[in-house]
């Protein structure tokens, strides 16, 4: 049970990550707030939606636009 319980957990982590990941090959400055709020996520559509905005946002903060 442990064992299925912290894969949807780690699934979300790893889906945080690559969010900030790719902001930070991007060059953005990623604030505390912005880091917080992504890495406390764990909902995987919301995830997903910000990885996706991640790529082209000017911004850090601009991930969350529409919210």
């Amino acid at each position: 049970m442990g064992r299925a319980r912290g894969q949807p957990e780690g699934a979300a982590r790893r889906a945080a990550e690559d969010v900030l990941d790719i902001l930070e090959v991007r060059g953005i400055d990623i604030p505390e707030a912005v880091r917080g709020r992504v890495t406390d996520c764990d909902d995987p559509e919301i995830l997903r939606h910000w990885h996706r905005r991640a790529v082209t946002a000017p911004t850090a903060a601009k991930i969350f636009e529409d919210e």
